[in-house]
């Protein structure tokens, strides 16, 4: 193919997502209006006249060298992974650097491979087990096979680190198909405990609605931040995501609210694309953690997920540590409780278009990380708030 790349604007973006099973809601237009403080732009790859990919790249400027992008695409774009991406990566590079970038950031959508929950829960029995990756995979993805050798053999950089959480996207992610399954079928799923807790809930007479209190949210976030020990992010950040999601699509975000005898409990926000969904934030409070009301809002959102259409709920990032010792354990074995699977990415790879550039801002990322001023990349989460 003798493709090439195009600024589009958002409403051909949006007609062209429309088209698709799902794309990663960080690739949607709307998602660039919430990253305030990244410009964002729409590009599609035409052949002939005929848009057949799309992606949002978000544009971090250079301290001090603000005519120089580092260019990221979160999950995406959308595009065929499985054909030549010489194709379609080549023609990127060329548009992306013409206009001013010095590297891409690309977080392809890709799984490589897949464990099962019973492998998982096994692995954490097992003291001769460490990571996920120490066990055979139950199956492997070729797709992602050919894209991480793509990437590697045409001179890109893996940015993922070993426990997996990168700059920005995490490449180990846990998640429940629902295609052609029943309610019953995703109860049976579950482990004892999550059942039982769903059960729990119910009998104390939790009730989760869906509603429209952020305030009320994100008091309950940031006690649950003060506990757990991360930064939660401003009120202002989550008014602008559920305005600009609900104004391309008034599907796209909702926000779970579990009470118990007239107290919030437990909040959590689902976002959906076609027809994949995915757990974004959490809370919790500290009392009254014996009425469930956590698990309540998971099964509330598989539930409404799976009466949507959806084939995949997303619960988001893991660390692929299995060693009991390790205070991130406790993430994977409540994920796990959901039955599902964990699922490894591709990850994050950089393209340096200006190598000098990019070994500057890669050393000035360097420092203010030492630093400890944050992450990189938009959509970057501590490994607690990916709960």
């Amino acid at each position: 193919m003798n493709l090439t790349v195009g600024p589009i604007s958002a409403a051909e973006h949006l007609a062209f997502i429309r088209n698709q099973p799902s794309v990663s809601f960080l690739q949607t237009p709307a998602w660039g209006r919430v990253k305030t403080e990244w410009r964002s732009e729409s590009i599609g790859w035409y052949d002939g006249q005929q848009l057949i990919g799309a992606g949002l790249v978000l544009h971090r400027p250079v301290p001090r060298l603000e005519r120089y992008t580092l260019a990221y695409l979160a999950e995406g774009p959308a595009i065929d992974w499985s054909s030549d991406l010489s194709d379609w990566l080549d023609p990127l590079a060329t548009y992306l650097k013409k206009h001013g970038a010095f590297a891409i950031r690309l977080v392809p959508p890709i799984p490589t491979d897949i464990w099962n929950a019973a492998q998982v829960k096994e692995g954490i029995a097992d003291p001769a087990v460490q990571r996920l990756t120490d066990l055979p995979s139950q199956r492997t993805n070729p797709t992602g096979t050919h894209v991480t050798n793509h990437l590697r053999n045409a001179g890109w950089l893996a940015q993922s680190p070993e426990d997996g959480f990168g700059v920005g996207q995490p490449q180990f992610r846990y998640e429940v198909p629902l295609a052609g399954k029943t309610e019953d079928d995703l109860l049976a799923g579950m482990n004892k405990l999550w059942r039982r807790n769903i059960k729990k809930a119910a009998k104390e007479g939790v009730e989760v609605s869906v509603g429209t209190g952020l305030k009320s949210f994100h008091d309950l976030y940031v006690h649950t931040a003060e506990r757990d020990g991360f930064t939660p992010r401003p009120l202002r950040y989550f008014e602008t995501m559920f305005a600009e999601l609900t104004a391309e699509d008034h599907e796209r975000i909702k926000l779970y609210l579990a009470h118990h005898q007239g107290e919030l409990v437990a909040a959590a926000i689902m976002v959906r694309v076609g027809t994949r969904a995915w757990y974004s934030y959490g809370a919790s409070s500290t009392d009254k953690r014996e009425v469930r009301g956590s698990n309540a809002c998971q099964w509330a959102m598989i539930r409404d997920s799976l009466a949507a259409g959806c084939d995949v709920y997303d619960l988001r990032g893991i660390t692929p540590t299995l060693d009991a010792d390790d205070s991130h354990v406790g993430l994977v074995q409540f994920k796990v409780g959901t039955g599902g699977e964990a699922v490894r990415y591709v990850g994050e790879w950089d393209l340096p278009l200006r190598p000098i550039i990019y070994r500057a801002f890669d050393h000035y990322l360097r420092q203010r990380g030492a630093a400890g001023q944050g992450s990189a990349a938009p959509g970057a989460r501590s490994r607690r708030r990916a709960r």
